[in-house]
Order: C-alpha cells, then structure tokens, then sequence
C-alpha cells in the first residue's frame, strides 16, 4: 500500500481519477495495524476501482488537521477532490467492504 505525506496529498488523493480511501494511521495504534492487512487485501482485489493509500498522522500533521481526524485509524474516501465518505475504527473486512460497496 502506498504511502502518502502532507506534500503529496493534493497531486496522489485529491487529483486522482479514481475515488482513494486514505487510512490515517499511526505506528503506535494497534487497531490501525490490525486493519491495515485487510485495506491490503481489498487493494489487491478491487484495485482497478479504487485506490488505497496511508497516511501517518505523526509525520504528516496537516491534512488530518484540515479534515478534522481527531482519532485513528479514521479511512476517508476521497472523490473528485472531496471526501464523499468517512469510516471510522477497526472493522471486520466484511464490514469494510459493505461500508465500500458503492465504490467497488
């Protein structure tokens, strides 16, 4: 899964074709690191549809302070430059992907 920072934001997410789930993560938080193996999991499957991304909150402050991610892991989906959709917390894949259907 490829990472995103504050400086790339604009050009990977916001400019890209497709809709992008972002996962605000950090390396201390243990439910980010239990649902990042399952973001890798629909990236292979449903790659071609949508793009996954993560973005550490600690070394990229900004962007989770302009879209107001007070706690983590939160997965904004981003379209056109806009966030159409927020899903927050560690969720079963099964849930995830009910939460993405519109997307796949």
């Amino acid at each position: 899964m490829k990472a995103v920072t504050d400086a790339d934001f604009a050009t990977e997410v916001l400019k890209n074709e497709k809709p992008v789930l972002v996962d605000f993560w950090a390396e201390w938080c243990g439910p980010c690191r239990m649902v990042a193996p399952i973001l890798e999991e629909i990236l292979k499957e449903h790659g071609d549809k949508i793009e996954i991304v993560k973005l550490n909150i600690d070394e990229n402050p900004k962007v989770p302070q302009k879209y107001g991610v007070l706690q983590i892991p939160t997965m904004n989906i981003y379209k056109d430059g806009e966030v159409v959709k927020q899903i927050m917390g560690a969720k079963p894949k099964a849930a995830l992907l009910r939460d993405l259907a519109e997307f796949l």
